[in-house]
């Protein structure tokens, strides 16, 4: 018997009465709490103010179908990932097809009896939580992430398909213009991401660690490589084929909405860099940029953070000239900040530099 404190709630759409509360007759005996709905615009509205663990729809009602109350809540970040199942009399692989391609989860036909309904119902809540859960990110992390992803849409085991790529130190793993063919997962080592203007110089977009995804949006938005990624030292990064993840980005709404979250420091990452080099100074850009290598690259916080970068590397993350940074360096170096020996940089006072004033 499942506590009704930890019931999943599940939001029931369907115009027929009779249906309507047989079908949420044997949900309730089941212990599931259940939400209920007329109609399409209603269980809309329903969906999105309780936020429920799952979703059954008839496809055909009056006000709004099925289709367009998947198609809006698919359209809304809160309610896109919960877990939808269509009802529908009719059973042409028209109408299945369609359900699917807006990303509906499973398919019942009326009439179906109690055991259909509930064994639907449960096979998808399990591998929602099952995708819901916490990865770590590793290699390991990821093998678990991609095998539990992969079961969702029957692809076999992804993991099967990735290979591991070893690069040198300055190797490029993609250049900006050329065309994504995989995802990468940095495995161990470190890569940055830079574009280049009219002149040649180059400006840091991103920096990666073990345990990132690398060159992902331009791959989800089927566009050319907007940046070009080279390594920082010698790095292993995992392959996953640009056919096989995309089948399984786009084959389950739960699947893509936990990458987005896997994603979204990353994203954060992004904006709030942008807006320091709008408005800070160079002397705190300069310092701001080795703090983000200790934040990116320190491991063990028990000792001071040390790095072999290149001056013209930490100019390209502060966005401006190789010599201000080497004359930056040489002030934080007097003040004791610092240590500097060969291309070889500590951070010694990372508070410090953490509250540079502007």
């Amino acid at each position: 018997m499942i506590n009704n404190l930890e019931a999943k709630t599940i939001l029931l759409i369907e115009d027929n009465p009779m249906m309507r509360e047989n079908t949420a007759e044997i949900l309730e005996l089941a212990n599931y709490r259940i939400l209920t709905a007329e109609n399409g615009k209603e269980g809309v509205q329903k969906a999105i103010q309780s936020r429920p663990d799952l979703i059954i729809c008839d496809i055909m009602m009056p006000e709004l179908d099925g289709y367009g109350v998947l198609h809006l809540l698919g359209k809304d970040e809160k309610t896109a990932s919960i877990p939808f199942i269509f009802l529908t009399a009719r059973a042409e692989k028209n109408d299945y097809r369609k359900g699917m391609v807006l990303g509906a989860d499973d398919y019942l036909t009326k009439p179906y009896d109690d055991v259909e309904l509930l064994s639907a119902v449960e096979t998808r809540l399990s591998k929602n939580d099952r995708i819901k859960r916490n990865f770590e990110r590793s290699s390991e992390g990821i093998d678990d992430f991609l095998v539990e992803a992969s079961s969702l849409n029957g692809m076999g085991n992804l993991c099967a398909n990735k290979r591991v790529k070893t690069l040198k130190k300055k190797e490029m793993l993609y250049s900006e213009g050329t065309y994504p063919a995989s995802l990468y997962f940095l495995q161990k080592g470190k890569i940055k991401e830079f574009r280049s203007n009219d002149q040649g110089k180059e400006y840091i977009t991103n920096l990666y660690k073990e345990g990132d995804f690398v060159g992902y949006l331009d791959l989800l938005q089927a566009d050319s490589y907007q940046q070009s990624a080279v390594c920082l030292e010698p790095s292993e990064v995992a392959v996953i084929p640009k056919d096989d993840f995309l089948k399984l980005f786009q084959g389950s709404r739960a699947v893509a909405s936990k990458f987005i979250r896997m994603l979204s420091d990353n994203v954060r990452d992004r904006e709030e860099k942008l807006l320091h080099l709008a408005y800070n100074s160079v002397r705190k850009r300069v310092a701001e940029s080795l703090v983000a290598l200790a934040n990116r690259y320190h491991e063990d916080k028990s000792k001071p953070f040390s790095m072999a970068i290149s001056r013209e590397d930490i100019a390209s993350m502060s966005g401006t000239a190789t010599e201000t940074v080497i004359r930056m360096l040489s002030d934080f170096k007097e003040e004791l900040l610092i240590e500097m020996r060969g291309s070889a940089i500590t951070v010694l006072e990372y508070d410090k530099l953490l509250r540079m004033r502007n």
